[in-house]
């Protein structure tokens, strides 16, 4: 179910970017800014809002319920994580407490330098 969800998610948002792309913008023409007799009409110089501007807020509705499931299916992903027998802080470290250092092989303390400065050889 999540993974449909995030298509659409995906898909609505590519949606949204092609509405606002093809829409037009408020000084498009060039009549607009004297006039234009524009200021006749019953809706005013603005005019009614668009078709394309309806379906840009319904996608953009689509895409805040589908963010908002996303976000619930994510904090449920996570509460399901401390049950996935991960172990808790207090055995990891008294886990490491008991871990001792292993010894070294001769030959490895043979190899190393007894100081910082590289021997050539």
């Amino acid at each position: 179910m999540e993974n449909v969800i995030l298509i659409v998610h995906v898909l609505l948002a590519a949606a949204i970017v092609a509405l606002v792309l093809l829409q037009q913008g408020k000084g498009a023409e060039a009549g607009a800014s004297f006039g234009g007799g524009a200021s006749q009409t019953v809706f005013g110089s603005q005019g009614s809002t668009s078709f394309l501007g309806r379906m840009t807020a319904v996608m953009a509705a689509g895409v805040f319920a589908t963010s908002f499931a996303l976000a619930v299916y994510a904090k449920q992903k996570a509460e399901s994580v401390n049950d996935a027998g991960i172990p808790a802080a207090e055995v990891i470290e008294s886990a490491a407490e008991v871990q001792q250092e292993l010894p070294a092989l001769e030959s490895e303390k043979a190899a190393q330098p007894e100081t910082d400065i590289p021997v050539a050889e």
